[in-house]
C-alpha cells in the first residue's frame, strides 16, 4: 500500500506517518527510490501505535516498547504507563465526586455547604503533585 492508502485507511495525514518513520516507529519498504510501500506488518505497527496513543503513551514510550529486546523491558514501560494512568484516573474520579457533590447539594450556594467544604479541605491537605515539588 502507498502512504496515501495507509493514511486514508487509518484517518491520518501522510505527514504523521512520515513523522513516525522519522522517530523510528515505522520502517516501510522503499520501491523505485523513495516511494514507500506498506505491508501487513506495517499496518499492524500503525494500529499498535494508534492504540498505544489512545492509552496515553507518548511516541518515545511507544518506540522504547517496540524496540525493547526482551519482555522485561516492555513490561517496565507498561508498568510505568499503568501507574501514570491509574493516577490520572484517581484524579478524575476525585474531580467527578467533587462535581457530583456540588450538583447534589441543597444549598443555594454549594460553596457554603459543609460537605463540599470538607471535600475541598481534603485536597488542601494532600501533598503537591511530584512535578510541582521543589
Amino acid at each position: 500500500m502507498s502512504i496515501g492508502d495507509v493514511a486514508r485507511r487509518f484517518g491520518l495525514a501522510t505527514h504523521v506517518l512520515r513523522h513516525w518513520e522519522t522517530v523510528g516507529l515505522l520502517t516501510p519498504a522503499r520501491v523505485g527510490g523513495e516511494r514507500r510501500r506498506y505491508g501487513p506488518d506495517d499496518l499492524y505497527r500503525v494500529a499498535v501505535v494508534l492504540r498505544a496513543k489512545e492509552a496515553g503513551f507518548r511516541l518515545d514510550e511507544i518506540r522504547e516498547m517496540m524496540a525493547a529486546s526482551d519482555a522485561a523491558e516492555q513490561r517496565a514501560v507498561l508498568l510505568r504507563r499503568r501507574a501514570e494512568l491509574a493516577r490520572h484516573i484517581a484524579e478524575a474520579q476525585a474531580s467527578l465526586e467533587l462535581i457530583d457533590c456540588a450538583l447534589e447539594c441543597d444549598h443555594e450556594d454549594f460553596s457554603s455547604c459543609a460537605h463540599f467544604q470538607s471535600m475541598v479541605a481534603e485536597r488542601i491537605s494532600l501533598s503537591p503533585p511530584p512535578h510541582i515539588r521543589g
